[in-house]
């Protein structure tokens, strides 16, 4: 696949779900690169602002399978993964599939279930497997877990770990709408969702085969050498007690390579790469609490970070 049709393809994902989500393009366009680099998203923000639809529109965009899992404290691992039992007709155990089997899995609150229960969506973001009882079983592809927090309701929650928040590709917020915007979504909503008439635009399948296309896309070696710079900046920063892991600096490889594949380049420029940053890095900084005290913040370092890191304009040229 061309990257002109890998574009033309990502254009038409996000045309169609921008009639259902007023004015979010670009976050659309970030899940859509977590989705051709075979990564998973981690959706921070407050109730209410169209978490669960913009999952459920990217699913039925796709012709993707959408499952949902209301995380709450007593949610147990086989809730997520599925069980065996016995079948009295058959005489034998059978596997009953969990709602992790799915295209599109949105893990609602995922910060509210207990650690326990949370590791158990580990083994499926990284291996894209499950095992039961010790065997592995494959799960659909392709596998996109959304996970949804609120960052304001602490109470009763149980933070992800850094081992598990850095196997999120990217980390988003929706945001408000502004004032234009939520009149227009107060018109579509009028009469019926728009979701209930919105049609498929793709396949699974040509989606695989846009997410293999991305991984040609050229990256010239010195801007190759510019993300690797950037990730380590981050490890040797003052005001960081742990930086971005080489886990970290592929996925700002690869998201880089999908942000150019879908503005229809075969190579990729330094803006690509300073255009996922902060959705990449984000979450995988940890400031140390001296900066936190001198009211320094992990956005306000990334952008230090980007501005100071010398771009290899002429090697590009």
């Amino acid at each position: 696949m061309r990257t002109s049709e890998i574009a033309a393809f990502g254009q038409r994902v996000i045309d169609n779900v921008d009639q259902v989500i007023v004015g979010k393009r670009h976050v659309t366009e970030l899940v859509l690169v977590a989705l051709l680099c075979d990564g998973h998203v981690l959706l921070e923000d407050v109730p209410g602002v169209g978490k669960t639809t913009l999952a459920r529109c990217i699913a039925r965009s796709i012709s993707g399978e959408f499952k949902r899992i209301q995380f709450t404290p007593d949610l147990l691992p086989s809730d997520i993964t599925g069980i065996s039992f016995f079948n009295q007709k058959l005489g034998e155990f059978e596997f009953r599939p969990g709602p992790v089997f799915a295209n599109i899995l949105l893990a609602d609150e995922i910060n509210r279930a207990t650690p326990r229960t949370q590791s158990a969506l580990l083994e499926a973001m990284e291996e894209r497997t499950v095992s039961i009882e010790g065997d592995p079983t494959a799960l659909p592809r392709p596998f996109l877990v959304l996970a949804t927090e609120n960052p304001i309701e602490l109470e009763g929650t149980f933070p992800l770990p850094e081992a598990q928040l850095d196997r999120f590709m990217l980390r988003l917020a929706i945001g408000y709408p502004s004032e234009d915007e939520e009149d227009e979504m107060l018109q579509r909503l009028q009469h019926r969702h728009p979701i209930e008439t919105l049609e498929a635009v793709t396949t699974t399948d040509e989606l695989i085969a846009a997410g293999a296309a991305v991984r040609e896309v050229h990256v010239e070696d010195e801007l190759r050498r510019y993300i690797a710079t950037l990730s380590r900046a981050t490890r040797e920063h003052d005001a960081v007690e742990l930086g971005v892991s080489p886990r970290g600096t592929l996925a700002l490889f690869r998201a880089s390579q999908a942000v150019a594949a879908l503005r229809g380049r075969e190579y990729v420029e330094p803006d690509d790469v300073k255009s996922v940053a902060a959705a990449v890095l984000t979450h995988r900084i940890l400031i140390s609490p001296d900066a936190r005290l001198r009211g320094r913040n992990v956005a306000h370092i990334i952008s230090e970070l980007l501005s100071t890191t010398s771009v290899p304009v002429e090697a590009l040229a």
